[in-house]
């Protein structure tokens, strides 16, 4: 079979859900088939660069500076242009957008070039409930008018496919399940010591630690984190707390923690790239977030045995089966979010039980390998109608 060009294209590259699952996804292709680049804006930020990484994997990395996060007509028609001429010139047969912005110009570049396959992944839509309902009506209407140039919209939770619908985007057709997979033989407790790992960060060995791996942006919600931590050490006052990851938000979550006398029991230990290593030092994990796709976070640590008290917010609820492997609130539920901590916190043989579940729920449904074979498996019936053979523009 004779190699298939690949242009994978994304609005940043910084620490994220998203991003990571690009960068998997366009270094485990089978190189002999997909000959995959790589495209992102060169933005990054507080929340921390993978840059670097794309390049120590060896993935081919194209930077264009007219390829930036927020709306700028005087960035973005130069970046449609330039990012058509660059797909003519490479010659790409498939090209695959994530995020929201490269999503649009992305595929209106693709479709502009002559580009024979475009393949968009919704990470999560942007038009969440949290917009004005102006901002959030146009992002809708882009992405419907952007759709019929799509042949194939994959979605990483059911929910996101079911909203997609509802708002007008695309047809059922379209749409493809593909999970987001997370290399579930790295997110293992075996050769981790955690009492190590606490030493290290400062916790203690024997106290009961609740923990959360993710951006301190108003997405995730790191200020309701801490009112909940705040309610779960007036009952545990032997409870201690870990926070990895930055963002924009962070002297926020500083002032909130010292207003929530926490800041001397818990531990911010920044962008951390060994997160196996910190979620072993976990016993609870707390995510707030007010929207979400399906957060890779989620299963990684189901992975670690470690069961997950969230927000019932878009795919979460596809991950987290409540009273199984963890417990599901409404966002503005912050005592029951609370509650639900401390009653994991209290009792370590539910722990146990829920970790073994949630251990078995990650291999079974968010395998790394199950990921990329499905993404190939598209990418060939794609392919089946001829339309991506050498010299196919």
């Amino acid at each position: 079979m004779s190699q298939v060009r690949v242009l994978h294209i994304i609005t940043r590259l910084i620490v994220g859900g998203a991003q990571e699952n690009t960068i998997l996804t366009a270094s485990m292709l089978d190189r002999s088939r997909w000959a995959v680049d790589l495209l992102s804006g060169p933005q990054t930020g507080s929340e921390g660069s993978l840059i670097e990484e794309v390049r120590e994997r060896g993935i081919p990395l194209r930077l264009e500076p007219t390829l930036v996060r927020h709306i700028n007509p005087l960035r973005d028609l130069p970046a449609l242009v330039r990012l058509a001429r660059f797909i003519r010139h490479g010659r790409y047969q498939i090209v695959h957008t994530h995020s929201s912005k490269a999503g649009i110009l992305g595929r209106w570049a693709a479709r502009l070039a002559g580009a024979p396959i475009v393949v968009h992944t919704v990470h999560g839509w942007g038009f969440h409930d949290h917009l004005s309902p102006l901002a959030r009506r146009a992002l809708i209407t882009l992405e419907r008018w952007t759709a019929p140039l799509t042949d194939a919209l994959v979605v990483v939770a059911e929910r996101d496919m079911e909203k997609g619908l509802r708002a007008g985007i695309g047809r059922p057709g379209q749409y493809h399940l593909i999970r987001s997979g997370i290399p579930v033989e790295e997110f293992t407790l075996a050769g981790i010591d955690g009492g190590a790992v606490r030493e290290e960060l400062g916790l203690p060995r024997h106290v009961p630690v609740l923990g959360n791996v993710g951006r301190f942006s108003a997405q995730k919600n790191p200020l309701d984190w801490v009112r909940v931590a705040g309610r779960v050490a007036r009952e545990l006052p032997d409870c201690h707390f870990l926070l990895v990851g930055d963002g924009p938000q962070r002297a926020q979550v500083e002032k909130s923690l010292a207003q929530q006398d926490l800041s001397r029991r818990t531990v911010l230990a920044g962008l951390r790239r060994d997160v196996p290593e910190m979620m072993a030092a976990m016993d609870v994990f707390l995510m707030t977030s007010l929207w979400e796709g399906l957060p890779r976070v989620i299963p990684q640590a189901m992975a670690m045995h470690i069961p997950v008290v969230a927000t019932n917010v878009d795919g979460v609820v596809e991950a987290v089966d409540h009273g199984q492997s963890g417990y599901l609130c409404e966002p503005d539920d912050l005592e029951g979010l609370a509650a639900h901590c401390l009653a994991l916190l209290r009792d370590p043989a539910l722990r146990q039980t829920m970790g073994w579940q949630n251990r078995e729920k990650s291999v079974r449904e968010f395998d790394l390998p199950r990921m990329i074979a499905r993404l190939a498996d598209l990418y060939e019936h794609l392919c089946a109608a001829g339309t991506c053979r050498p010299g196919s523009w």
